[in-house]
């Protein structure tokens, strides 16, 4: 069986860099993407099996990077994770109603981060 491919949406490098390591770790592929122009891109040329999605990205933020994943063809219903600093209840809130399928808070716990990720791809777009 083949890994599970893991796309990351991630600007800052530290951060990236954590979450490619830990996952690579795990078993899991990597596939990243430092905007979210390029995340919605490799979206539809990889169709990852989750997509973990920073919420405050430079250009389009994650949030419309999701909607236009959400409006395309190959990638649409791939689960897509908030992941984000903000960490009000409002803010959890706001990402379910943009249409995230979860959310991961930061700072990222690397213990917590691969059974989170399974969870995820487990429960499919169930919240």
């Amino acid at each position: 069986m083949s890994s599970r491919r893991i796309l990351v949406v991630e600007d800052n490098p530290k951060n990236l860099k954590l979450v490619r390591d830990v996952l690579t770790f795990s078993g899991f592929e990597v596939v990243a993407a430092t905007n979210g122009e390029d995340g919605v891109r490799l979206a539809e040329e990889v169709v990852p099996d989750l997509i973990l999605m920073d919420l405050g990205l430079p250009g389009i933020d994650g949030a419309e990077a999701l909607r236009r994943i959400r409006g395309g063809d190959r990638a649409r219903r791939v689960p897509v994770v908030a992941v984000t600093a903000f960490a009000m209840d409002d803010d959890r809130t706001r990402a379910f109603e943009a249409g995230f399928d979860g959310y991961v808070e930061k700072p990222i716990s690397v213990r917590a981060l691969p059974q989170q990720v399974e969870d995820f791809l487990n429960l499919g777009t169930a919240r």
